[in-house]
């Protein structure tokens, strides 16, 4: 479908995945429309471009395209969704773009219930500091580029989403796992179903040559014996790992790390990112540029220069505070995250949280429970269903009470706007709020950021 359109329509062309597969497609001279609710950095990045988009969704968007792209997240009752079979257009997920993109390039897809967007822009950078000029399609903005993707002619690196089995439309040549746990139960009946997925998109696959595994996470051992495929395994933990980084320090950055190779000494590593698990990340991306030859010491140059991404433990000083910005919603990467806040800097940690979606709640309860640690206030506020329908007795007030019972001071807020005077009120020099959610809560931080600087202006900055 891609090789005869001209005009290629994009349905929630803001959204972070569907705007990466837009800004490839314009740079190989597609014409690119788009409708999405609400103006934004990627829709600005990407009228700079040359695409038209449209904000707000009108049938009449549709016409005159060749090829309608949606994602999962669209409803089938979208109204220009409905219009494009009315006019008999023809209907492509984005998955199938993306593996069309990168077909034909040597290719590593990076996938797993979480970490993979670090990995895959740790990949990309590595690759790109070594001369090798990847492409990328990415599901967040590298803060190396300041935009989610670019085209290749040789080599692609992307994200690939497992969450609602569109990974299986993907094809890469080399293909990351970082992390195999309980997620997406809205798509997953449970662990093994996820796992089962995982391994049949590996096994399926005809253009791959090398898998490469995380050895700490027990998912993915289990992974791994379901799988007749060439196998490379990462990790801190665990001793029998190909590649292995060892921490030589914490609670200060850089953060640096020594690197074993099948028993031998690399090296040393170093990055201006906080975190065992940030380390972790980093062996991923080291064991893929290692086997694709680049010399150890230009990857670790790569990644003492490396940035991270947008909103992922990002920092943000104002008034005397620190506010974090994550996009973590999983309890394991909640744990992660506070490990590194305790380790950075001095001072309380209040964590800010909007649950998500019923099936994590009511299947994580337990992993809820403990995701909070060291945290000495938590704020929650109205959960977000993500159009899941209710489940009986898991909502706001239930998952409030079970934080309360697992011994955590907690504030309910049920309007998210009163977190803004929440925190003016009770932030104090020195402390450490989290904000663990989306986009909305990261402008409701920055609005928080803004504010505070005007409070507390003779506040020095350390």
């Amino acid at each position: 479908m891609l090789e005869s359109a001209r005009q290629i329509h994009m349905l929630g062309i803001g959204g972070i995945g569907v705007s990466a597969v837009a800004r490839v497609l314009l740079e190989r001279g597609y014409q690119v429309t788009g409708s999405d609710v609400r103006e934004s950095q990627l829709t600005e990045q990407l009228r700079a471009l040359g695409a038209r988009i449209t904000i707000g969704h009108h049938p009449d968007n549709v016409r005159g395209a060749d090829v309608v792209v949606v994602s999962t997240a669209i409803p089938p009752n979208n109204l220009e969704l409905v219009a494009a079979r009315d006019l008999h257009i023809p209907i492509i997920h984005r998955a199938d773009v993306l593996a069309a993109l990168i077909q034909g390039r040597h290719s590593v897809g990076v996938t797993g219930t979480h970490g993979k967007g670090t990995v895959s822009s740790m990949i990309a950078w590595i690759l790109d500091q070594a001369g090798m000029e990847p492409g990328f399609i990415i599901g967040a903005l590298l803060n190396n580029y300041g935009f989610n993707a670019r085209d290749g002619a040789q080599t692609f690196v992307v994200e690939v989403d497992e969450s609602d089995g569109s990974h299986h439309r993907v094809a890469p040549e080399r293909v990351v796992c970082n992390f195999m746990e309980l997620d997406h139960l809205n798509y997953y009946s449970g662990i093994d179903d996820i796992i089962a997925a995982m391994a049949a998109f590996i096994q399926n696959n005809p253009h791959l040559q090398t898998v490469y595994l995380n050895g700490d996470c027990e998912g993915n051992r289990t992974l791994q014996t379901l799988l007749d495929r060439p196998v490379v395994t990462y990790g801190m933990d665990a001793e029998d790992v190909d590649l292995r980084g060892e921490l030589l320090d914490r609670g200060q950055l850089p953060t640096r790390f020594r690197v074993w190779r099948r028993g031998e000494l690399l090296g040393e590593a170093a990055l201006h990112l906080p975190g065992r698990y940030n380390v972790v990340n980093a062996c991923g991306a080291l064991a893929v540029t290692l086997d694709m030859g680049v010399p150890f010491d230009v990857a670790a140059r790569a990644l003492a220069a490396f940035k991270g991404l947008e909103n992922r433990f990002t920092l943000v000083h104002a008034g005397g505070v620190w506010l974090v910005k994550d996009y973590i919603s999983h309890p394991t990467g909640m744990r992660k995250v506070l490990e590194s806040a305790r380790d950075l800097v001095d001072g309380r940690i209040i964590s800010v949280f909007k649950p998500y979606r019923y099936t994590l709640m009511k299947y994580l309860k337990d992993e809820y429970a403990t995701a909070f640690d060291g945290s000495d206030e938590v704020v929650v506020t109205t959960m977000y269903a993500a159009n899941e329908p209710p489940i009986p007795g898991v909502d706001t007030d239930s998952f409030v009470a079970n934080l309360r019972g697992a011994g955590y001071h907690v504030t309910h807020l049920p309007d998210q706007d009163d977190i803004h005077a929440w925190v003016l009120q009770n932030a104090k020099p020195g402390d450490k709020v989290i904000f663990f959610g989306g986009d909305d809560f990261f402008r409701l931080c920055d609005r928080i950021a803004e504010d505070l600087k005007q409070l507390r202006p003779e506040t020095p900055q350390p």
